[in-house]
């Protein structure tokens, strides 16, 4: 007898959830989805509906992602379907386009990339963001008073960490951002770590019932739902009619990758066009809090002198708030994106 999963009943007894299903690791007939291998001893906890065993989905990525080939710079994957560390560049100086396609493609490849021991000046950060698209400028967040491309992300005693929840940046513009580009400055000695979480795989996990439910249809996102606070009641208006409501789909396809990625979040997304509000938020949470899977998170504990680059359209991202009262900052170039679809 073969089964598809198998369930942990409320008294602990293994029951077989679906009888004659393919067997343990098989591909459906008829598809190519990833998702639709089933993993060998997969289990459910009913009381909790907690899945637990292997995610075979992840499989075909992180076997690829592995073996990384490059000619100018040397990788070395982290997480399973996201995350390497890159070295062998400076990126104070002004790098050939050879060494930047290559990191154009280790960004699309792994989603987050990490250079170690990057003492960069605001200017050279500047420079190097610049080579990979225009910049952004953030109307909400105070930038360098020198280099108003870069966000400033200063967190102390004073100005507590409020970026600790699940997030694409910027999805309220109609063009969010492509990616970003984050240095330490300084650090606490413990704490303020980054995590990274792949919507790709992420949507890959979906089943197949949610997948034909949200592949038509469209989110609107807001940025009142995160800055109203620090906007001046007298200003709001102004800036509603600067940055008006955006609408993207639920799902995206990465327009260098052709890669389908969920694109909701819980602190830009205000609801689904055309849904009951209630049943809308109830799906955005359910799409978002995959998130916090932790198969498909990579986390970056930094130095000074890290930075991070994050390709925007195929992570989400979470900045622990962990370290009150130590000092923490950081700079963040954002790189112009395309308008999803």
């Amino acid at each position: 007898m073969s089964s598809a999963t198998t369930a942990v009943t409320a008294s602990g007894d293994r029951d077989v959830a679906a009888e004659g299903g393919p067997e343990p690791g098989a591909e459906q007939a008829g598809t190519s989805d990833p998702a639709s291998r089933i993993a060998p001893g997969r289990v459910r906890i009913d009381r909790y509906g907690l899945d637990l065993g292997p995610w075979l989905h992840l499989a075909e990525e992180r076997s690829r992602l592995s073996r990384p080939s490059f000619a100018h710079i040397r990788v070395a994957p982290q997480g399973a379907t996201l995350g390497a560390e890159v070295s062998g560049v400076d990126l104070r100086v002004g790098l050939s386009d050879e060494v930047i396609a290559e990191i154009r493609q280790a960004l699309l490849d792994y989603k987050v990339l990490v250079f170690r021991d990057q003492p960069i000046t605001p200017a050279q950060h500047v420079a190097f963001a610049r080579r990979f698209g225009d910049l952004e400028i953030h109307p909400f967040i105070t930038g360098n008073s020198e280099h108003p491309e870069l966000v400033r992300f200063e967190k102390g005693v004073d100005t507590g960490g409020f970026e600790n929840g699940w997030h694409h940046d910027v999805t309220w513009r109609e063009v969010p951002s492509m990616g970003a580009i984050l240095h330490a400055i300084e650090v606490p000695a413990t704490g303020g770590d980054t995590l990274f979480s792949d919507m790709g795989a992420a949507y890959d996990g979906l089943d197949g019932a949610v997948k034909e439910r949200i592949g038509d249809l469209d989110a609107v996102h807001d940025f009142m739902l995160a800055f109203k606070h620090q906007i001046p009641e007298g200003k709001q208006a102004e800036f509603r009619a600067r940055y008006p409501l955006a609408r993207h789909p639920v799902v995206c396809t990465h327009p260098e990758t052709g890669r389908k990625l969920i694109f909701v979040n819980c602190y830009f997304t205000s609801h689904i066009d055309g849904m009951d509000m209630d049943e809308g938020i109830e799906l955005i949470r359910h799409l978002a809090g995959q998130a916090n899977v932790v198969e498909y998170q990579f986390r970056v504990r930094w130095a000074p002198d890290t930075v991070v680059f994050w390709d925007n359209r195929s992570v989400q991202h979470y900045a622990a708030s962990d370290y009150y009262p130590d000092v923490r900052i950081m700079e963040r170039a954002s790189i112009v994106g395309t308008r999803p679809s």
